[in-house]
C-alpha cells in the first residue's frame, strides 16, 4: 500500500483493532434465543454502544426492533452543510455449527497462518471494526468531513426483518446521501470488489404427518406411510438430475453479465472434493449470482445413533431458497410452497411456516459514489482496478433502504472473501484486508465529501 497519513494511521491502529475484535467475537451473539442466551447479543450491542460513545458520537441508542432483537444506532455530526453517510454492519452471527469441528474455539479470536479465526470475524463483527478504524484514521488526519450515521443490526442472519420494519416505522432515522453496507467482500483476497447484485432469500419450514405415532417397521412397514420418506421424496423434486434448482413457475435460466467465476477457482474456494461434480448448468457466475438456488438447511428426524426400527409418523425440514433480484421474495416463497404441496405423496398431511423473507437488490453502480470508491480502492490496493461482482447471499435491509431513500447511493463491500469461510467452520478474516478496506473507507469518505 502506498504510504499516506491515513494508511499509516490505520496500520498503527491494527493492534488495537485485533484486541477489539477479540472482545467482540467473544460474545456468542446468535439471534436465535432458543439456542443462545439473549444476554450474549445484549452484551455485543452494549459493547458497540460504548465504542461509539468513546468515538464522540453524540446520539447513540439501542433500538428495540419488532422481531425482539436490538440494533445499535449512532450519529456523529460533521461540518455544517456536509453530506451524510450511513455505515452499516451487523453484530449477530450464525451458530458455530459443530464447535468440536473448529480448529480453535469459535468464540475466541485466534491468530493462525496470518489470519484471525472466530465466528463473526469477517461476517460481520469485522465490519464494525472496519468502520471504527476508518473514522479514527480520519479524526487523526484533519477530521471526519461528513455527518456519519452508524447502524449495526442485531438479527441480519435470521432474516426476521426487525430492522427493516423499524426503519419503515422511522423513515427519517437512516436517511443519508450515501450508504456503505460493510457486509459483502472482495472476489478474492487482494482484489478490490464492490457487489453489484444480491439475491433475495426465503426460509420455509415444511412438516409432513402420516400417522398418529411411530410404528414398528417390522409389523407395519410396507403399508404404513412413512412421513420421512414422503418428505424426502418432496424435497428431491426441488432439483433436476444435474442438480439445477427446479421450482414450478420459478425461472432458472438467467445469465450473469460481468466478472466471471472460473470453475477451478470456485472448486478451490468451495473446497469441493476431488472427483465430485459441480451442480447446475451455465457458468458458475450464472449459478451463484443470477439464478435461484434451493438448499435443504435442516431436517428433524431421528439421528442414526439411537434410532429404532420404526416407521416415522412426522418429519420436518427447513428449506432455504435464494432468488435473484427482481423476483419478489414473497412470490418465490409462494411458488416454493405450492411446488412442495403438489409433490408430497400418498395424501400425507403437509403444513408450512414461513420463517424468513428478504428481498434481492441491485445497486446503481454508475452513481458518483462509485467513482469515489474506485479512487479510494486504487490507493488501498495499488495496481488493482475496482471490480464488480455478484453476491449469492442476501442482505434484506438493502432493498428496504433503497425504497425509503431512492436518491441515496448504496455501496456494498466488506471482509467476506472466499477464504473467510463465513457461515462455516473456522471462519476467519484477513487482517491485511481489514487494514486495506479501512483505508479505502476513510479515503472514500474524504473524497465523497469533496465531490
Amino acid at each position: 500500500m502506498s504510504s499516506n497519513p491515513v494508511a499509516e494511521t490505520v496500520a498503527a491502529l491494527m493492534p488495537r483493532a485485533k484486541q477489539e475484535l477479540t472482545e467482540l467475537v467473544a460474545f456468542a451473539s446468535v439471534a436465535d434465543f432458543t439456542q443462545f442466551p439473549r444476554s450474549e447479543s445484549e452484551g455485543a450491542a452494549n459493547w458497540i454502544v460504548a465504542a461509539l460513545r468513546a468515538e464522540g458520537f453524540t446520539d447513540v441508542d439501542l433500538l428495540d426492533t419488532p422481531d425482539g432483537t436490538q440494533s445499535v444506532y449512532g450519529y456523529l455530526p460533521g461540518p455544517a452543510g456536509a453530506r451524510t453517510v450511513l455505515l452499516y454492519a451487523h453484530y449477530d452471527v450464525q451458530p458455530p455449527l459443530d464447535e468440536d469441528g473448529w480448529t480453535s474455539p469459535a468464540f475466541e479470536l485466534t491468530e493462525r497462518n496470518g489470519r484471525w479465526y472466530g465466528r463473526g470475524a469477517a461476517d460481520c463483527k469485522g465490519g464494525v471494526i472496519m468502520h471504527l478504524l476508518a473514522l479514527r484514521a480520519l479524526k487523526a488526519n484533519g477530521g471526519v468531513p461528513v455527518h456519519v450515521k452508524v447502524i449495526v443490526e442485531g438479527s441480519e442472519e435470521q432474516a426476521t426483518g426487525g430492522l427493516e420494519r423499524y426503519a419503515e416505522q422511522h423513515p427519517e432515522l437512516l436517511a443519508a446521501d450515501a450508504i456503505l453496507i460493510g457486509d459483502t467482500g472482495n472476489f478474492q483476497v487482494g482484489l478490490p470488489t464492490v457487489t453489484a447484485s444480491l439475491r433475495g432469500t426465503t426460509l420455509l419450514r415444511v412438516q409432513v404427518d402420516t400417522l398418529e405415532g411411530n410404528l414398528h417397521s417390522g409389523q407395519f412397514g410396507g403399508a404404513a406411510p412413512d412421513a420421512l420418506a414422503a418428505l424426502i421424496r418432496a424435497l428431491d423434486s426441488l432439483r433436476a438430475e444435474d442438480g439445477s434448482t427446479t421450482v414450478d413457475g420459478l425461472a432458472g435460466d438467467a445469465e450473469w453479465q460481468g466478472l466471471q467465476y472460473p470453475e477451478e477457482q470456485f472448486r478451490k474456494d468451495a473446497k469441493v472434493l476431488d472427483g465430485v461434480e459441480l451442480i447446475g448448468t451455465g457458468t458458475v457466475a450464472d449459478r451463484v449470482w443470477a439464478r435461484p438456488a434451493v438448499t435443504v438447511l435442516g431436517i428433524d428426524c431421528p439421528p442414526v445413533v439411537g434410532a429404532t426400527p420404526s416407521v416415522q409418523a412426522s418429519a420436518r425440514a427447513l428449506v432455504g431458497l435464494r432468488v435473484p433480484p427482481g423476483m419478489p421474495a414473497a412470490e418465490a416463497a409462494k411458488l416454493l410452497q405450492e411446488h412442495l404441496q403438489a409433490r408430497v405423496p400418498w395424501g400425507a398431511r403437509v403444513s408450512f411456516e414461513l420463517s424468513g423473507l428478504g428481498e434481492g437488490f441491485s445497486p446503481d453502480t454508475s452513481s458518483p459514489a462509485y467513482e469515489a470508491m474506485a479512487s479510494a480502492m486504487a490507493v488501498a490496493y495499488p495496481g488493482q482496478e475496482l471490480r464488480y461482482a455478484g453476491e449469492g447471499g442476501s442482505i434484506p435491509l438493502c432493498a428496504t433502504l433503497a425504497g425509503l431513500y431512492p436518491d441515496a447511493e448504496i455501496l456494498l463491500f466488506g471482509l467476506s472473501e472466499p477464504e473467510a469461510q463465513i457461515h462455516g467452520l473456522d471462519e476467519s478474516v484477513s487482517p491485511e484486508e481489514l487494514e486495506r478496506l479501512s483505508v479505502a473507507e476513510a479515503l472514500f469518505l474524504r473524497d465523497y465529501a469533496a465531490r
